[in-house]
């Protein structure tokens, strides 16, 4: 499920370009205009969205999946063309027990004028009996804009999902640049070998992707106050955007791990020679590793060793 929300999302806006959408929208009655996009950790007509659902306003909701020629909801009951659709699923969680919700933006993208691309790991808090359970949402949202107001174009989505336990520290807020664009890997690289023939430290190449909330989660336990200290004194870290597995693939095979799982980690010596690599996938799952496992390896790989 990793890869499945951000490759149906960017097929959505390959098959079925905002021209559309943005003339069906015309015809629609608006919301309160918006202001200017605010920086990718936030969206403002995501807040909007979230309000709605944390109140159960259907209404509120309605306003925001107008219908519109090509439009639709992937769920996982099939694909749905009915505006009615998602928030009919989205409203009822109020009454379904809903206390709190916090829609994390994994990665946003603008593959054109008035588009963006978000995809989500939305995180909720419900009423279980006398107690209270965690459920989280894995999907995406394609937006467009029309005269200053954002609308929601596609959607797909998961069902409700138990919220596992992770031994790792979770992000707040996810920085969805964290991997920049995939053709500035070898750039990147380039640097950091260069900065490390100077100070003798190791190169940490990190592959992923902004839409993978593992390398979040792992990049998040590299900035606790247990990692930091060991990291920044042993190694320069580059983050190796695979995109949806078929960018760097060529730098992957020379570091030798699998695209598809994803964080994977290779060590570099300053001349560019690999010291090891996690040719299976070792940290791929944030609920498999815990804080001993990524100190572990930091240790057994840092220069010296």
């Amino acid at each position: 499920m990793k890869g499945a929300i951000f490759g149906v999302l960017v097929c959505a806006i390959a098959t079925g370009p905002a021209q559309a959408a943005q003339k069906a929208v015309s015809t629609t009655p608006k919301p309160a205009t918006t202001k200017a996009v605010a920086p990718a950790s936030r969206f403002e007509p995501l807040e909007r969205w979230k309000a709605a659902v944390e109140s159960g306003d259907r209404g509120a909701l309605a306003a925001l999946y107008p219908a519109m020629q090509g439009a639709f909801a992937q769920t996982p009951r099939g694909r749905f063309s009915d505006p009615n659709e998602e928030p009919e699923f989205w409203g009822a969680l109020h009454s379904r027990g809903l206390i709190a919700i916090n829609p994390k933006i994994l990665q946003i993208t603008t593959p054109q004028a008035g588009v963006k691309v978000l995809t989500l790991r939305i995180e909720m808090t419900m009423r279980a009996g006398a107690g209270e359970q965690g459920v989280f949402v894995s999907g995406g949202q394609v937006w467009v804009e029309q005269g200053g107001n954002w609308f929601i174009y596609r959607s797909q989505r998961t069902d409700l999902l138990l919220k596992p336990v992770i031994r790792l520290p979770e992000p707040a807020k996810p920085n969805p640049d964290l991997y920049p664009a995939s053709s500035e890997a070898q750039h990147d690289l380039d640097a950091a070998l260069a900065a490390a023939k100077k100070d003798h430290k190791r190169v940490l190449v990190v592959f992923g992707g902004n839409w993978c909330y593992d390398c979040h989660v792992l990049d998040a336990a590299f900035h606790s106050k247990a990692i930091q200290p060991l990291l920044a004194a042993n190694y320069h870290v580059v983050h190796v955007n695979v995109e949806d597995g078929t960018a760097n693939t060529e730098l992957a095979r020379r570091c030798e791990v699998q695209p598809d799982k994803l964080p994977s980690l290779a060590v570099l010596d300053p001349q560019g020679k690999l010291v090891t690599s996690q040719r299976n996938g070792e940290f791929d799952n944030a609920v498999k590793i815990g804080m001993g496992d990524v100190s572990g390896f930091l240790e057994k790989w840092k220069p010296g060793k």
